[in-house]
Formats: structure tokens, sequence, C-alpha cells
């Protein structure tokens, strides 16, 4: 019986191949999409799971209250973790975790600028699962100045040979190997290139405090625990420690102190949690976004839909060829139920069909696939034995969920009339089902156009935003520090070049996300009993800087050319004017006091700009005069031959044999990749569109195909009585077109809803214009009308005669 049906459908599939085709591509393009957005989501679902203590992991993360919302620090101070294990017995260990500043790393004559290297705990690597493939696990990193580096480290520095034992130069410290392991897995929230011993940062001197951020802390628990309940029992530990420290490294009461730390709360994170619902902007590594593993689901989804509507579609719109088989077929004694499965067999053989292709489809698009989404995902994701599980399951859905509604459709037909020469189905061409189903294609392509307008309109929007300082023709020349005493003359000879503009030397720069931070408050306002103590960044500058950046003082003034005059004096934006509480009393002048009681004045106020990206708030920031600033050196630059400026700035770097390689950026670039996920979801969304709409045309071709050959015999007799190529092409043409329109109609208000939704992440944003909607309006229904028009124009210019000779 089995056999019977899978030849049967083979040969009905041959028979009718351009149908076979347009189904067999369709879902192919649907099924490899979905297999696609599938490994993303696998990937994104699965981070840090690796780890065997995965479950009983959990990371101590900071909230506290200021400048009018809740900040996020997923990293706290160094005692906290050791406090907490010896406070609580139901936390079995502590780890942490500190991210290095960039450093040179030297072995004999290889010199490399290293940005992953970090402190860790000697039990980490054991607690996170990570085993060593050479050295003492338990030891490795017991000892200061001692390193654990990955494969790919050690091959960079030492080629084939071994590099267990072996001394690096970290900066000015000479550090041991005493570990190698593989690598960090993809799917973890941290990725280091090399570990080095966290006693190194951390010893005997070092203060053991707990009201800063700087160590990511993470707490085995044990597996009986309730983290909520050891939540609760965290604001003693405030109390008892963070406190005191507040009170003495402010210089206020300890009635203040405590009011200061009201909102300071130490909570839990499962560390399985933290890429996909980490708000904190203070992350290691860029984390995922959830809203969007939603989203992603939903255009699988909804694309593997298109393509099974265009099953569904085609199947019931060619049933009329299949009727008299199907006459037949009952006549010779064969049973509803059976015709039922001779139809679901055709469509499990499509469905199996376009699976090997989507497996194609996916190979072709796989590097494509992995620059979009940032993954590393290869064939061989898809050939393990749950994905094939997987996949084999995927056929059986699809198969059944497009075939089995066009298989009791076709199978419900009457002999009588098949055998009278009919349907045995008044199968009208305006089948409600049909329009329906092309309805919820054009609308959900529609709808995916919009949105990709949206994401680039909000893309080009911060783009182009005025920042309050000008980007372009702006040189950054990093890690400046290399050149140690010999910083000022590299600055001077920029300063002699007729292509330089200005220079500027400093540890910061807008776009880099290097700002440092502290807590202040303004002395004057606590001495009248209303201290506002408030988060703000800090910008180590010298006085070149707001000129270089042109940036507009709207207050005071700039800090002066030469001498130690200003070593105490800030320069703040205007967001910390308002955040401090000024109002429209003149902060000039005025005293702030940051932690560890220092004191300075304001002497400038200086125009809000955007020093992070601007998907952010601008927030409050002041300027501190530093003539040691070592980070950056920033030129301003007026020539048409960049390259060949950039060459000769090389070669006075190089006059100063500082060991490390000229290293430099353009700030318009810096902040064009602050925008890499939006660029991303943008590009995501573009393919999609495209897929939809192939998609949806596909079936609209093959149903407009089968809708015209209903009509052949009508398109002849309005022929014949005149009728024009033109008046017939519109005929054929204005029911679909109707149906785009409709569909279009249907997916603004939704579309518009859900992007106004997406835009409210963003603290600056751009207006959703009405034009959007009408150009995307436009695009479906073009699209849909060359689309159509290939088969109405070839119906309307057919010989009538060959339609009519039977008549």
């Amino acid at each position: 019986m089995i056999r019977n049906f899978i030849i049967t459908a083979w040969r009905n599939l041959k028979t009718n191949k351009v149908f076979s085709l347009i189904n067999v591509f369709g879902l192919a393009v649907g099924l490899a999409c979905c297999m696609l957005i599938g490994a993303y989501l696998h990937s994104e679902l699965t981070y840090d799971t690796y780890s065997a203590n995965s479950k009983q992991l959990y990371r101590v993360y900071l909230s506290a209250d200021a400048n009018g919302g809740t900040t996020i620090f997923p990293s706290v101070d160094v005692a906290v973790g050791p406090g907490i294990k010896n406070a609580f017995p139901s936390v079995l260990a502590y780890t942490r975790l500190d991210q290095r500043r960039p450093v040179f790393v030297k072995y004999e004559d290889k010199t490399f600028k290293e940005e992953k290297i970090m402190f860790i705990d000697s039990n980490f690597l054991q607690l996170f699962s990570i085993p060593l493939l050479e050295g003492d696990s338990k030891n490795a990193l017991t000892e200061p100045e001692t390193m654990v580096i990955t494969k790919d480290f050690e091959k960079k520095y030492f080629g084939e040979s071994d590099a267990l034992g072996k001394m690096l130069t970290v900066g000015k410290d000479l550090v041991k190997v005493t570990g190698i392991i593989d690598r960090v897995p993809d799917n973890s929230h941290f990725h280091g290139d090399a570990f080095m011993s966290f006693v190194t940062e951390d010893n005997a001197s070092t203060p053991q405090t707990w009201s800063n951020v700087n160590d990511f802390t993470y707490l085995l628990l044990d597996k009986k625990a309730d983290p909520h309940k050891l939540e609760a029992a965290f604001p003693q530990l405030v109390a008892k420690y963070v406190v005191p420290e507040v009170q003495h490294d402010m210089g206020v009461s300890l009635a203040e102190a405590q009011k200061s730390v009201n909102t300071f709360k130490f909570l839990l994170q499962p560390l399985t949690a933290i890429h996909l619902h980490s708000p904190g902007k203070y992350e290691l590594e860029p984390g995922g976004d959830i809203h969007y593993i939603y989203i992603f689901a939903a255009l699988a989804i909804f694309v593997l839909l298109l393509a099974c509507i265009n099953f569904t579609n085609l199947s019931t719109a060619a049933a009329t060829k299949r009727a008299r088989e199907i006459g037949v077929r009952k006549v010779l004694g064969s049973e509803k139920n059976k015709l039922v499965w001779q139809f679901l067999t055709e469509s499990l053989m499509l469905t199996l069909f376009s699976m090997v292709a989507a497996l194609g489809l996916v190979y072709l698009l796989l590097p494509y696939f992995n620059d979009v989404a940032g993954k590393h995902v290869t064939l061989t994701f898809y050939l393990s034995s749950w994905a094939i599980a997987g996949e084999l399951g995927l056929i059986l859905v699809v198969g059944l969920m497009a075939g089995l509604y066009p298989a009791v459709f076709m199978s419900s037909f009457k002999i009588i009339p098949i055998l009278k020469g009919g349907n045995g189905l008044q199968l009208s061409r305006k089948s409600g089902l049909r329009s329906g189903l092309i309805v919820f294609q054009f609308a959900i392509s529609t709808a995916l156009i919009i949105a990709t307008f949206v994401v680039f309109q909000q893309l080009n929007y911060m783009q182009n935003k005025k920042l309050g300082y000008d980007k372009n023709q702006v040189l950054v020349v990093n890690d400046a520090y290399a050149l140690g005493n010999n910083i000022d003359a590299f600055k001077q000879d920029l300063v002699n070049d007729h292509r330089v503009v200005s220079v500027t030397k400093t540890d910061n720069a807008p776009g880099y996300n290097d700002a440092g931070g502290t807590e202040i408050y303004a002395k004057e306002i606590a001495d009248k009993g209303s201290r506002n103590a408030i988060a703000t960044s800090i910008f180590w500058v010298d006085p070149n800087y707001i000129p270089t950046m042109k940036m507009e003082l709207v207050k005071g003034r700039n800090f002066y050319p030469s001498g130690p005059a200003d070593s105490t004096s800030v320069i703040i934006n205007e967001a910390e004017v308002s955040a401090l509480g000024f109002g429209d009393t003149d902060p000039i002048g005025k005293t702030i006091i940051r932690s560890g009681q220092r004191h300075y004045m304001i002497v400038g106020v200086v125009k809000d700009f955007h020093f992070t990206s601007a998907k952010q708030k601008i927030a409050p920031l002041m300027m501190i005069a530093s003539n040691i600033s070592k980070g950056k050196v920033i030129a301003r630059i007026k020539t048409a031959d960049v390259q060949h400026l950039i060459n000769d700035i090389k070669n006075k770097w190089e006059q100063y044999h500082s060991g490390a390689p000229f290293n430099y950026s353009f700030l318009d670039q810096q902040f064009a990749s602050l925008y890499g996920e939006e660029q991303r979801v943008g590009n995501i969304f573009t393919s999609f569109s495209i897929i939809a709409i192939v998609i949806a045309c596909l079936g609209l071709f093959g149903l407009a195909a089968f809708m015209i050959r209903q009509r052949v015999k009508e398109i002849g007799i309005r022929k014949v009585l005149g009728a024009s190529t033109g008046s017939i092409t519109t005929m054929l043409s204005r029911e679909f077109l109707q149906l785009i329109l409709v569909a279009a109609l249907i997916s603004f208000p939704v579309t518009w809803y859900a992007m106004d939704k997406w835009l409210q992440d963003f603290a600056y944003r751009t207006e959703i214009h009405w034009w959007v909607f009408v150009l995307a309006g436009v695009i479906a229904l073009l699209v849909a009308a060359i689309t159509i028009s290939f088969q109405s124009i070839k119906a309307a210019l057919a010989n009538p005669v060959r339609s009519l000779r039977s008549e």
C-alpha cells in the first residue's frame, strides 16, 4: 500500500513539473530560513550551559539608583565574593574575573597588543568546566605572576614550541606560563586569550572594599539553596560594610551615608541568564537580547508559514486538473481515507525533496549568515544526530501542515458531477480561503518591508545626528603610553605638520567607551541640606581637547594652557549641571566633591555631546585637567591625501622606538562601529523581506497561472468580442491586486505599533513617517503586479481560436 502511494505520488510530481518545482523551491527557502534561524536561536539560548555547574552558578551584580533612574552594574567590589562566602554556608565557593586593560605582551622579538587578558581566581577555570590541556588545573593560578593561555595564544608567540614554563613580558611584568587551554567556548559571555592569576592584582596591600565596582563575581550555590532567600539577606552586608565605607569616602554623616545607599542592592543573576537578560552597559562583551530571540523565532515561523500557504494555495487551485483522476479512483472503490493518505504522501515527498534542497541552500548561505549573525555555525551542526531528528520532525510537521487541507479538500470531490464533466466541487475562482492566505502572505511581506525601512531610518538618524562635536577628519593615535616620556615630543611633531590643524593628548575619546567614573555631589547644595549624590563619567583631558574636538563652551572658560593652576578644576556638561540640582544657579566657581573627599572647582560648562552611543541618553560627565594623560593623541587633520599623512605619522612614531606597533583609528569610523547591532538587525530584516516577497510571489505566480487556465475560454470569448489586450490584462490582475492592497492596509497599524515599541529602546529616535507605509505598499503592489502581469499578458496575447476550437 505504502509502495503504491509512493509510486503514484512520484508519477504525479513528474507530471506536474512546474507545480512541483514551485513548491519545492518555496518550501526549501522556508525550511532553509527556519534552519538558519534555528541555529542562531540554539546558539543564543545555550549560552554558558557548557559548564557542569551552570545551574548552580550565579553572578553577583549591583543595582543602585542614580541620576533619576536605576543603574545596573554587572561587577562588584573585590571583597564581596569572599564576604558572601564567609557569611552564608549555602555558598559553596566564589570566583572572580577582572578584565585587564589592553597591554603589550612580548616574547623575544615578538610584540603584540593584547586586549583580552583577564585576571581570574585559581578555581575559575574549574568552576566553569574549562579543562587544561597542559599544566596542573588546581595549582596553575595560585601564585602571582602566573598565567594560563589558549592554544592560539601559544602559537602566536611560541610557534610550534611548548610554552609551558616559559616567561612572557606582560606590560612591565615578567609572567610565567603555567597552563594551556584549548579556548573558551563560543557560547560564553566572556572570552579571554590569556588568564592571569587574580593574586597578581589582588595582593596583601589591596584594600578589601565593598562599595566600588570592578570584579565580575560568581557564586557556586548548594543545589538546595534558594537564591531569592540568599538575596533577601544581602542588605545586612550592605549595612555592615558598605555604609561605613561611604561615610568615610564621601565625608558625610552616618545617617547621610545610610540614606545614600538605601537603593544599593546586591542581587543574583543565574549564569545562563547573563547573555540574554543583562541590561547593563558595563558587560565584558555585548550581550544578546531576548526580544530579538522572540522576533527571529516569529520570523522563522512566518517564513515557513508563507511556504506552506503556497503549497495549500497551489494544491487547491490545481484540484480541477485532478478531478477526473479522483472520480475514477472513487468509482474503482478507493476510499476517502486512502485518497487523503495518497495526497499526504505527495506532500511529504515534496517536503523531503525540499529539505534536501534546503540543506544545499544552508550550505551556500552559511558564510553570509555567519557574517550577519556574528556566529560560527558549520554544516556539521545540521548533520548531528539530534539535528537530523529535528529535520525529520520538521519534514513530518511541514508535510502534514501544508498537505492536510488540500488532501481533505480533493478527496471530498463528488463522483457524479466529475463524470458529467464537472469538477466535483463548485470551485470558485474567488475562494475565500485562498484569498485569505494571499492576504496573510503579503501582509507579512509588507510588514517586513516597513520594518526594514524603520530600522535603517533609525540607524541613519543616529549616525547623522548632531553629536556636539565634529567627528570628521579626526585621527586617533592609540596606545600613546607606549611612547613613555617621548609622548610630548611626538605630539609636537604633529603640531609642526602643516596638515594637522590641532592636537590634544587625552585618555578618553567619544565613542570609545573608555570613560572613568565616580560619585559626586555639589558642596554648596549639600550645605543647604539637600545633598544630591550622582554618578558621573570622567574624561582626563588637556587644554587643547575642547578646541580640537570642536566642542562648545556654554559657560565659563577652558583649562589654562599651562601650569598647575587647573589641577583641581573641572569642566562639566549640561547634563551634570542639571543632575547636581543647580537649576538656574550659575555653577561656575562652585565646588563638587567626589569619592575620596577630593574637591574640584567648576570653571566651565560644555554643551552636551554624545560620548557614548546615541542610543543612550547623554549622561553627566566631568572633564578633569591632566597633562599626564598618555592613552591617546588625537589630531584634527586637513588634507586630501590622508594615507600619505598617516604614513608620515607612522614614521615619526617609529623614530621613538616605542616597541609597540603604530595603531590608529578615525573617530567617525569608531562612532559608526557603535551601531553594529542595529546594522545587523537591518540586514536581517532586509534578507527576510526579500525572502518573504520571493516566496509570496512564487505562490502568486503559480496561482495566477491556474486561475487564468480556468478562464481561458472566457478570455477567448472576450477577445472575439473585441476586448483589448490591456483590458484583459487589467481584468485578470485586478482581483489579485485588490487582495495585495487589503494586505498592505492590514499590515500598516500592526507594524506601526511593533516598530514604535522597538524605537522606545532608543533615547534619541526617529519618527515613523507616513511615506514609509505608502512606499512599502507600493513596492508590494508593484512586485505583485509584475508577477501577475507575466501570466496575464501571456493569456491576453493568446490566439482565441486555440481556446474555442472545441466549442
